[in-house]
């Protein structure tokens, strides 16, 4: 039995929204509100593909925010290519939004059957694409 453990693959890039659907659901007083974003975009780099998102956010009034959403790629990865979704948590502080992403296990279809991993993401305001790392292997 081997001891070792198993060694993921770095793929970098970025996704870069295409169209942002933001709407409140519910508005708090002092400025604060719910939203929920559906959005488009297409990733690049070690990722290529073309993906949807849905966003909720939580505003607080000074316009910083915590969200979670759920991102469906089609595309490619690692040379395999099919679907997968990243389920994705993050704060904006007003000037940039920082998230952490998850593969979600099980949703995989085509080549990326199996695919499991964890990255990061960084996107400043009024820039359109996020710089991103995913660290991921397959079963």
């Amino acid at each position: 039995m081997s001891t070792e453990a198993a060694v993921s693959t770095r793929a970098t890039g970025r996704f870069e929204i295409k169209k942002w659907d933001e709407k409140p659901y519910e508005e708090l007083e002092g400025g604060k509100k719910l939203t929920r974003a559906s959005v488009q975009h297409s990733w690049h780099g070690d990722i290529e593909g073309e993906g949807t998102l849905e966003y909720l956010m939580a505003y607080r009034d000074d316009g910083s925010a915590d969200y979670a959403g759920q991102h469906r790629v089609v595309g490619s990865i690692g040379g395999r290519s099919g679907s997968f979704v990243l389920q994705d948590r993050g704060t904006f502080s007003g000037e940039a939004a920082r998230g952490t992403l998850s593969v979600v296990p099980g949703l995989g279809t085509g080549g990326l059957k199996g695919l499991h991993g964890e990255g990061s993401y960084v996107s400043k305001k009024g820039e359109h694409h996020s710089t991103l790392t995913l660290d991921y292997d397959f079963e």
